[in-house]
């Protein structure tokens, strides 16, 4: 028997064309190669069988169970379904084999109440007969099987199972479906939700719904609740259209074509509301199978106009009013008589001609690419033969249409096509903002659900809905089971040659080549690959696209989710096999691009060995693929960290980790180097428990090197996120010179003088951490490591804006090393945060504004989290040099959440006592004690910066108390503490704060003094704007007392 790619019914062999619809049978589908399939399993089973056998005779018990069986067989393969096993009194039918259609869930409970009706009706006759009456109970559950290859409706998977699990839960009477059935038939039933129950061998508990009703076939819609954006040139056309039916009272045939989830029924919605009481507006849905389904939407048309009575009463006075009743009665329904079609269609253009002559008339006939020829017939006709009479007859359909009538859209005077396209980037975003449930999704959420749905509003509305109800899964948009049901009922109905090409495309991906098509397809379809391209191109399952490679056509995808769907309906197996062949493809055809393209390659490895596990073969040629995926994957991933693309170098070497093996020689530094990108990306406690682990893997596999860079990086951490890590840093930093010394490692000793120079920065030595940078520098480059380089330089630029070196010097040299960045966006916006705080002290301002919004933006594009709650803490007081506390606070406070959402309570000291002293300065004392409060907490006892500045906060809030003795005290403190380092600004600010309070204790001749000696510091820094400032307040002080 062979299926009909159009309606699934069952033809003989030799059948040409299909017996139910006359689709051709040309093109069989791929049926004969296995294939993952969603489908819907019925399992059903008779009720108290075992007493039935003991009361009857084995004769007369095979006539009973067979009588039953051919009734419950009829409603399941008239419904599509194919009757798998008769097993005792139990029944299995699958629903999707050997043909998918998208309505397959709900085909199979169509199916099952057929069964309890016929069943009902058979208990008459049973009763009768042997004095029984049989009750049975039945399971349903949609779920990924594996089909094909041999036996042609045999199906295996877990689904199964567990069709058998909710039929042998269900009551007497009762029907039993799963989670994904009800997902798919909802919006056509009525359904309860059952208690969960678990299943043996299983993890999660099987959550049952109890179907109650089933919504009478075609009438039964989902509420079209979508706004409808984007259509305003098809509803002035579609208006136009009418407006020139009524002036000419004419009929006009318009069909709408596009692919499924466009919006073709909700543009005739549309159309008719806007039409509202100036036509009369009937809509028919043409079903896709079942018996005697020609005229159904007619009848559609018949009952929403109000049935036989409102018909005799628009027909009444004609001459033919009983004939024209009866003829259309009679194919519409069992009231009237059927005839042959000529009457049929003559009696349906009278009665169309007489509505609309009292008002004009707009037949919408849905879903013509499923219509019986006859249909089709009769609408041509209508077209033709309406006269003296306003009709509209507008017709949906899918671009399937034209296959099976590709006479459809011949030239006619009164006929013409509208092709809707899908939605713009603009008009998705309109079309997300009017979905209510998509207000709390974030941002990128909702652009990738923008992405993958590219324009199609159903894919919007139900990627929408599935995140909403299921969440992310591991990060891949999950795909709803309404758009999956109805994509693979697409590709089921390829030809076998165009399946094996269009999965080939899948596994290369999104868009793909002729090349590799050709090498990944089997020998016998390669000599027709370009027409099979051609008809899946014609078919809009892909499109031309710009091809990466000379001499290769490409093409891409249509939508993501066909690409996801194809992927989906191969087996593991054959998906494994192509993506280690796409990877030889690669490196045979385009072997200069390999590097270029490590990520891609790598992806392709990762997913053979992946697909190959989840199988259970674990040999020696999967763990080769998972030795070649890291390999290429940390090249990839440290490109990536090279690049400062922060997101793709921790993506990229954290699969490259979790694919390497535990003996792996290379594993150490490939974990110190992920910790260095989570560090970076400001995920502390994981770069932390990575770096722990890199560690104990160095001395495992004595790798002395990597043991050592990875004890570096540990003391540097700590530095950072402890309070009394200094010291440590600074003994493991020396011990690390002298072992990389030994070992004659240029890039280890950059990373050992580096940890050196921290220290010193720590402790405000800043002259000396300029030294260890430059030796640190000259190591870096002779190891031609551009990472590490940009490190120390951004350290010795700290130098440069902390310490010593005048202001314009310093500048000047950031400025040589910003020149010499090659593109380097990281090292540019690290030299472009000091430039900044130097611009600043010169009086620069709106410089210094301009070069913090650059780093600013930089560090927000790439990630860099840390670094830019880094920048704060040089934005934030160049705003309070320029007499802008408020502009100052904001940025503090946005670095200071950076920190403080990455739980980082030892790196808060500094720019909580910045933004104390900022809130200082507006006059807030409360709110700026606790954050005080805060920063006291966490005070680094060797950090030299915070021990000034714990005394110098608490000076201003003892000032702020009347405590100026006090406050004098805590100021003394605060200017000794920074005598002991060579930050001069630092110096000459606690200094300024003591003159300030002398002043006000009344010691005017102490406070002259202490800003004699702050304007000098200011002075050797080339501090102009604060030398102008302290000049300034100490004359306007001196006028004060006078």
């Amino acid at each position: 028997m062979v299926a009909c790619p159009s309606c699934g019914r069952q033809n003989p062999d030799d059948a040409r064309f299909c017996h139910a619809c006359a689709a051709p049978l040309g093109d069989r589908p791929a049926a004969a190669h296995e294939v993952r399939k969603t489908v819907t399993v019925l399992f059903s089973d008779v009720v108290g069988s075992t007493p039935l056998g003991e009361r009857l005779d084995p004769e007369s018990l095979r006539r009973l169970m067979a009588r039953y069986f051919d009734e419950m067989r009829a409603p399941l393969e008239g419904h599509g379904g194919t009757v798998e096993k008769f097993i005792g009194d139990a029944v299995m039918a699958v629903f999707g084999v050997p043909q998918l259609h998208e309505d397959d869930a709900l085909r199979a409970v169509r199916a099952a109440f057929e069964m309890r009706q016929r069943l009902t009706v058979l208990n008459q006759e049973l009763a009768e007969s042997y004095g029984v009456d049989l009750e049975m109970r039945i399971g349903i559950n949609t779920g990924e099987v594996v089909a094909g290859a041999g036996a042609a409706t045999l199906v295996t998977g877990d689904a199964v199972n567990l069709a058998k699990r909710l039929e042998q839960a269900a009551g007497p009477g009762e029907i039993l479906i799963g989670k994904e059935t009800y997902r798919l038939v909802r919006d056509e039933v009525e359904a309860g939700p059952l208690e969960s129950f678990a299943v043996k061998g299983k993890r999660d508990e099987i959550a049952p719904w109890r179907l109650d009703e089933l919504g009478r076939t075609g009438v039964t819609r989902r509420q079209r609740t979508t706004p409808l954006v984007g259509r305003e040139a098809e509803l002035a056309a579609l208006a136009q259209d009418f407006e020139e039916v009524v002036a000419a009272r004419s009929c006009r045939l318009v069909t709408v074509l596009a692919a499924a989830g466009i919006g073709k029924s909700r543009l005739a919605t549309e159309v008719l509301a806007q039409l509202g009481d100036r036509a009369t507006g009937l809509t028919g849905r043409c079903l896709p199978y079942g018996d005697g389904i020609t005229f159904w939407p007619l009848g559609e048309m018949v009952r929403e106009a109000g049935g036989e009575p409102v018909l005799r009463g628009a027909v009444h006075g004609l001459a033919d009013a009983d004939l024209i009743v009866e003829r259309v009665l009679g194919a519409t329904s069992s009231a009237g008589e059927a005839r042959s079609g000529e009457e049929t269609f003559w009696a349906v253009r009278k009665l169309a001609e007489t509505l609309a002559r009292r008002r004009p008339l707009v037949l919408v006939f849905e879903d013509i690419h499923w219509a019986e020829p006859t249909l089709l017939d009769l609408v041509e006709y209508l077209a033709g033969w309406i006269a003296d009479a306003p009709v509209l007859l507008l017709c949906l359909a899918r671009p399937d249409l034209l296959d099976r009538r590709p006479s459809w859209l011949t030239p006619q005077r009164n006929a013409r096509a509208l092709s809707i396209e899908p939605l713009s980037t603009q008009e998705t975003d309109l079309l997300l903002e009017g979905l209510g449930h998509a207000d709390g999704l974030e941002e990128n959420l909702r652009e990738r659900i923008a992405d993958a749905a590219e324009g199609n509003p159903l894919f919007v509305e139900q990627l929408v809905a599935m995140v909403v109800e299921e969440g992310e899964e591991g990060g891949r948009l999950p795909m709803p089971p309404s758009i999956q049901a109805l994509l693979a009922a697409r590709l089921d109905r390829l030809s076998r040659e165009e399946r094996a090409v269009i999965e080939a495309a899948a596994v290369i991906g999104r868009e793909f080549w002729r090349g590799p098509i050709f090498d990944l397809t089997p020998t016998e379809f390669r000599d027709e690959i370009g027409q099979h391209l051609m008809s899946l191109v014609r078919k809009e399952l892909i499109s031309p696209d710009t091809s990466l490679f000379e001499r290769e056509d490409a093409f891409r995808f249509r939508h993501v989710l066909i690409r996801d769907a194809a992927y989906d309906g191969m087996p593991k197996e054959r998906r494994a096999d192509l993506h280690e062949r796409l990877v030889r493809w690669i490196e045979e055809n385009a072997p200069e691009r390999v590097k270029e393209q490590e990520e891609i390659v790598g992806y392709h490895l990762e997913q053979a060995y992946r697909l190959r596990v989840e199988l259970g073969v674990v040999d020696e040629r999967t763990r080769a693929l998972a030795r070649r995926a890291s390999e290429v994957l940390s090249s990839a991933g440290r490109r990536a960290f090279a690049r400062s693309d922060l997101p793709a170098a921790i993506n990229l070497l954290g699969r490259a980790v979790e694919l390497g093996q535990a003996d792996d020689t290379s594993r150490p530094l490939l974990l110190r180097e992920l910790a260095a990108a989570l560090w970076a990306a400001g995920d502390i406690s994981r770069a932390e428990e990575i770096l722990s682990d890199a560690l104990e893997a160095a001395v495992t596999v004595g790798d002395r090197r990597v043991e050592w860079y990875a004890r570096l990086d540990h003391g540097a951490r700590r530095g950072l996120t402890d309070t009394d890590a200094g010291a440590q840093l600074g003994r493991v930093a020396a011990q690390a010179v002298e072992v990389f010394q030994e070992l004659g490692d240029d890039l280890g000793l950059a990373r050992g003088w580096r940890r050196l120079a921290q220290v010193a920065r720590r402790g405000c030595r800043f002259a000396e951490t300029q030294a260890a940078s430059e030796r640190a520098l000259a190591h870096a480059e002779a190891a031609r490591d551009s990472a590490e380089t940009a490190g120390i330089l951004d350290l010795l630029c700290t130098a440069l804006l902390y310490g010593p070196v005048p202001a314009d010097r310093a500048l000047a040299r950031c400025a040589e090393i910003a020149a010499g960045a090659n593109g380097d966006l990281l090292l540019e916006a690290n030299v472009a945060s000091s430039r900044a705080g130097l611009e600043a002290m010169l009086g620069h301002f709106e410089e210094a504004r301009a070069l913090v919004a650059s780093a600013a933006g930089v560090y927000d594009e790439l990630g860099h989290r840390l670094f830019r709650a880094g920048l704060s803490q040089v934005a934030g007081p160049i705003e309070l040099l320029a007499g802008r506390p408020e502009a100052a606070e904001q940025e503090l406070r946005h670095g200071f959440e950076i920190l403080a959402d990455k739980g980082q309570t030892a790196m808060l000291s500094y720019p909580a006592f910045l933004l104390a002293e900022t809130l200082l300065a507006q006059g807030r004392d409360f709110e700026a004690r606790g954050f005080a409060h805060i920063a006291e907490e966490v005070v680094s006892e060797d950090d030299a910066t915070d021990q000034v500045m714990v005394r110098v906060v608490a000076a201003r809030l003892k000032a702020c108390d009347g405590d100026l003795a006090a406050a004098v005290a805590e100021a003394r403190e605060a200017v000794a503490s920074a005598a002991r380092t060579d930050a001069l600004v630092l110096h000459a600010d606690a200094l300024v704060l003591l003159g300030e309070l002398l002043s006000r204790s009344g010691r005017p001749d102490e406070s002259r003094e202490a800003f004699k000696d702050a304007v000098g510091l200011y002075e050797r820094k080339g501090h102009v704007v604060a030398v102008r400032q302290t000049v300034e307040a100490v004359g306007a002080a001196s006028s004060t007392r006078v």
